[in-house]
């Protein structure tokens, strides 16, 4: 410690000392990872999927935009429009995951008590803990962000100049969500308990997402994919040349892109960026100054709980004895734990609110009309496939991931027990992967009822989403045990470690070599329908053959990985 003369007071503690604690941290864990067996092998997978799911992205993304880019007058606006829809989608991820994550770090993170009570500067501890939110919550963006971003960059030829494009537009789109996700937070913990908090945020997210849907179904996108409806090519062109939402910064960085990618740089709307990202940091320490502390203390609260066991209960337990006292509880134990945990239970509704939009969506689809014809009525919800397993992977990523991260501390009860890992991480996953399968069947069940598809296609998309989902279950949970976060403060945090993110990556290159495996087969069969041409029947065997292999080896392989590594586990 240096020298302090005396009477003196120490220096503030400065933004990169109180950052220091997580940067040691993170560091320590990337080096205890390395050095642990098998570390090595661990980042070899990470890259190797990563490159694959980056250049499955850049792939299709680059095909698009090539025919985008050749095609006259319009392919720049379809091209633009993309962009917006999918950084439009992002903001609303991003907000809603910066008001649920700024509550752990604001409020309920362990280091606080000793940061609050600390000469610690108030401008100091709201800039550290900004900086922490916007990190856990906008990392998975910026991942799926850079592989889009760079295949426009290639196809345009922005060169290296779009590099520094993309870091000034991507950094005030990741800083606005964060700031202003901060201080709803902060409003809201100073009208109720931190503690009590948690459920408000499942209402409030929930009433965000609709008003993001009413908006996005008052775009009407599927006038995009049916010109016709329209009265002239000039008012499509209008259509195009409508900003998508022009008070939203999500329009903001689709407009600096394209016009810096195919004309002129326009720097109004960097302006906006900028200027209003400034203005949500600077409003929003205003808050934390004079809110702040009046919040942390009421987030000191506690919440009050009871244990009830009521009629389903008994229920339940009735219709889960025949699988034995050991199972039954086991059971019974995951479901009470699911439903004590608000930030789990609440966000059903708003899986409902996803669901219920997609099938709207799916509806409106141009698969009707003329010039509409058998193969692309049938070849279209065939590839929704994909998109139907991609939503089924993100469910897991939420709800079946961190199922053995959140024992935490209580796994050492289980692990003195004469209770056999393999029945703990079965129960798991029969408790998570039956409501996931109803939840597909559903989804797909539907959906190609409203597209009217043929009764083969009917069948594969049957067969296909039960066994993706029972391979994404497995992959999630056999991944959640082998990259575990036990000391994790919320079960909202364990989706984001790197684990997760092996887990999504994962996930998407399963769902690609499925669809990819019955593809032939399926285009196969639907040109004889079509086209009167001769199907080999060695192909379509083959091929679901095949597809069935990686989704059982995706659903055995992780778990039985999984079960060995807790038996060896040492606490």
């Amino acid at each position: 410690m240096p020298d302090v003369p005396n009477g003196s007071a120490l220096p503030a503690p400065s933004l990169a000392h109180v950052l220091s604690p997580k940067l040691r941290t993170v560091r320590n864990r990337s080096r205890a990872s390395d050095g642990a067996r098998g570390g090595t092998w661990r980042w070899l997978m990470l890259t190797v999927i990563g490159a694959l799911f980056w250049l499955g992205v850049m792939l299709v993304l680059v095909r698009m935009l090539r025919y985008f880019k050749n095609t006259p007058e319009i392919g720049a606006l379809l091209a633009g429009k993309l962009l917006g829809l999918v950084f439009l989608s992002f903001f609303a991820i991003l907000l809603l995951s910066n008001i649920i994550t700024s509550l752990s770090s604001y409020f309920l993170a362990r280091d606080l008590d000793m940061l609050v009570s600390s000469p610690v500067d108030w401008l100091t501890l709201y800039g550290a803990k900004l900086l922490e939110t916007l990190v856990h919550s906008s990392w998975m963006v910026v991942l799926m962000a850079i592989p889009i971003l760079a295949a426009y960059g290639y196809v345009y030829d922005g060169g290296f100049g779009f590099v520094l494009l993309a870091l000034g537009t991507t950094l005030p789109y990741l800083i606005i969500p964060a700031a202003v996700g901060a201080a709803v937070t902060l409003l809201l913990v100073n009208l109720f308990p931190a503690r009590r908090t948690r459920d408000l945020l499942s209402v409030v997210a929930v009433l965000a997402l609709g008003a993001l849907v009413l908006l996005f179904r008052l775009l009407r996108p599927e006038q995009l994919a049916r010109p016709e409806g329209l009265r002239s090519l000039v008012d499509f062109i209008a259509l195009l040349r409508t900003p998508t939402s022009p008070y939203l910064p999500s329009d903001w960085v689709q407009r600096a892109i394209m016009s810096a990618l195919t004309d002129r740089l326009d720097v109004l709307p960097l302006y906006l960026l900028w200027s209003t990202a400034a203005a949500a940091v600077v409003l929003g320490a205003i808050l934390h100054r004079g809110l702040y502390a009046g919040g942390f203390s009421k987030a000191q609260e506690s919440a009050q709980q009871w244990a009830r066991s009521g009629t389903l209960a008994r229920l339940g337990r009735w219709a889960l004895s025949p699988l034995g006292v050991l199972r039954r509880e086991l059971v019974c134990k995951e479901v009470r734990v699911f439903f004590r945990d608000t930030t789990q239970w609440s966000q059903l509704i708003l899986l409902a609110v996803l669901v219920v939009v997609y099938v709207f969506n799916v509806k409106f689809l141009p698969l009707r009309g003329q010039g509409i014809g058998f193969l692309l009525v049938n070849v279209v919800p065939f590839l929704n496939l994909g998109l139907s397993g991609f939503v089924l992977a993100s469910i897991a990523a939420r709800f079946i991931f961190p199922a053995v991260s959140v024992e935490g501390r209580t796994l050492w009860l289980l692990k003195s027990s004469p209770l056999p890992m393999r029945e703990l991480l079965w129960s798991k996953y029969w408790t998570g992967t039956l409501p996931l399968l109803c939840l597909a069947l559903l989804i797909v069940g539907v959906t190609d009822a409203l597209l009217q598809v043929s009764p083969f296609i009917f069948a594969v998309s049957v067969f296909s989403i039960a066994f993706l989902t029972f391979a994404v279950a497995g992959l999630a949970l056999g991944l959640g045990a082998i990259f575990p976060r036990y000391e994790s403060e919320s079960a909202a945090q364990i989706p984001t470690s790197f684990g997760g993110l092996v887990f999504m990556l994962s996930s998407a290159v399963l769902i690609g070599a499925v669809v990819l495996l019955e593809a032939r087969p399926v285009y196969a069969y639907l040109s004889q329908e079509a086209f009167g041409t001769v199907a080999d029947p060695t192909d379509m065997v083959v091929g679901f053959a095949l597809a069935l292999a990686v989704c059982l080896t995706g659903t055995f392989v992780p778990l039985n990985v999984a079960v060995r590594r807790l038996e060896r586990l040492e606490l």
